[in-house]
């Protein structure tokens, strides 16, 4: 399974923030597993903390802005973006003020960044949401929409939509993440020349310019009014004739302002708190969607919080019966296993496909026949054997023994015809024959039972 990362060193950014025009420096450190995004106000009192999560979010107007006890900070996505991008689970981002420099008002900086202080792969696995059916989440209003389906991996298609004569309808897809850096991260974001004066009205945009955005001059303004607005933004003087991209730098691609929707799309689905396994199709996307579609993910995660593995039956398994009969003692009546179908270093998963014919239906109970919960939790500790017993030398000589259970629940009775889905964890390293586990017992997607147990694995006699 893939482990959790962080950043191997911490690295720094300097610049002016797009909205409020102040000199800031954003610091991006290493974290612990399981830490997730933080981020860090260190001018405030105190140096107030702010999980990046998407209930976190206050704003959405001209970027994303995360907001705890009154404390903000603006003009996250970016930085997120990277994050996510590439793998990385754990950070802890300090900034000196209510935002993020805007640099060149791509990814392209963080990512370089991260890329020269490293990655450090982490103990703990990496806690993917595998979507496994359509969401979708549509704002009728604006005509925005987006929509995940299932995939093997995290992918994205954004499509975007203006009325407007230099762009009007573009396409972006980003089929691999590793692909971030030179498909997407240095794409920039854009404003319209009509859109600035109302934004600087709103006491916004007050940092930026002609370096750190693409501007779409694209609806004829007069001469003077053209000057008035140049004015405004400390620019030189242009021809009100001429309309066009007016930024000092040109396109990096044709459809780079769609590839920035993609950017800002990651961004603010890093917020989600988990890496996702799914395709993303997003239509006219903007951070009020965006936040509005991750909040509606954070409620499916938290619905499904232990999700099943994925069991493909035509799959050959990785044990068979006979294997297991190598490695286990137990024979009929008592064998609960009837195949594993993914290992790894520190999980399993088995089935157990539970028939009519089951010998303890006979008495429990005969006109309502339920599997009792103590086989289930039989057959998830002779599951948790498997992995143990796989690891060892001549397994057939060892056997393992209940040493302690705790936390058990049932939620929901097996019966006849159910197909039981175990997965088994180690929840630390195996010592002195020791192994501490953790279960879940699925039928579909639904828990039926969980626990923790101890066991030992001891040679036989």
């Amino acid at each position: 399974m893939l482990k959790q990362k962080t950043l191997k060193d911490s690295f720094s950014l300097s610049g002016k923030g797009l909205h409020t025009g102040l000199n800031l420096t954003v610091t991006f450190n290493p974290a612990p597993e399981n830490h997730g995004y933080k981020i860090q106000r260190t001018d405030l009192e105190g140096q107030p903390i702010i999980d990046a999560i998407a209930e976190n979010v206050a704003d959405t107007t001209r970027g994303t802005v995360l907001c705890k006890n009154n404390v903000k900070v603006s003009t996250v996505e970016h930085g997120m973006a990277a994050l996510y991008a590439l793998g990385i689970d754990n950070c802890l981002i300090q900034v000196n003020g209510p935002e993020f420099p805007i640099l060149d008002g791509s990814a392209l900086y963080y990512v370089k960044e991260i890329e020269r202080v490293g990655i450090e792969e982490q103990n703990a696995v990496k806690d993917f949401y595998i979507i496994k059916s359509k969401i979708e989440f549509r704002d009728e209003e604006t005509g925005s929409s987006i929509i995940v389906l299932p995939d093997e991996n995290f992918s994205i298609n954004v499509l975007i939509s203006y009325d407007s004569t230099i762009i009007s309808n573009q396409y972006a897809t980003l089929e691999d993440m590793s692909k971030f850096k030179d498909e997407i991260a240095a794409s920039r974001t854009f404003v319209f020349v009509r859109e600035i004066e109302p934004l600087l009205q709103s006491g916004l945009i007050k940092g930026g310019d002609l370096d750190n955005a693409i501007v779409i001059y694209e609806r004829r303004m007069s001469q003077e009014n053209f000057d008035k607005l140049a004015d405004v933004m400390g620019v030189a003087h242009m021809d009100a004739n001429h309309l066009g991209y007016i930024m000092h730098n040109p396109l990096v691609w044709p459809n780079e302002c769609a590839r920035h929707k993609l950017l800002d799309v990651i961004g603010d689905m890093a917020l989600i708190g988990k890496p996702i396994k799914g395709r993303i199709i997003a239509t006219r996307p903007g951070h009020t969607i965006n936040n509005k579609f991750a909040r509606q993910m954070r409620k499916e995660i938290r619905l499904h919080e232990i999700q099943a593995p994925i069991y493909d039956c035509n799959r050959p398994p990785i044990m068979d019966v006979n294997r297991i009969r190598e490695l286990l003692p137990h024979r009929y009546p008592f064998q609960l296993v009837d195949k594993v179908i993914e290992m790894g270093a520190n999980y399993i998963v088995g089935i157990k496909n539970v028939t009519s014919n089951e010998p303890f239906f006979q008495g429990h109970f005969p006109q309502e026949p339920v599997m009792p919960g103590v086989l289930q939790i039989e057959a998830m500790a002779q599951v948790g054997g498997l992995l143990v017993l796989n690891s060892v030398d001549e397994p057939e000589r060892y056997s393992t023994y209940f040493l302690k259970i705790d936390g058990v629940r049932f939620r929901q009775k097996v019966v006849p015809g159910d197909t039981l889905l175990f997965r088994v964890e180690l929840m630390a390293p195996i010592r002195r024959g020791i192994s501490t586990m953790k279960g879940y017992v699925f039928v579909g997607e639904k828990v039926v039972c969980e626990a923790e147990f101890t066991a030992q694995i001891t040679k036989n006699k």
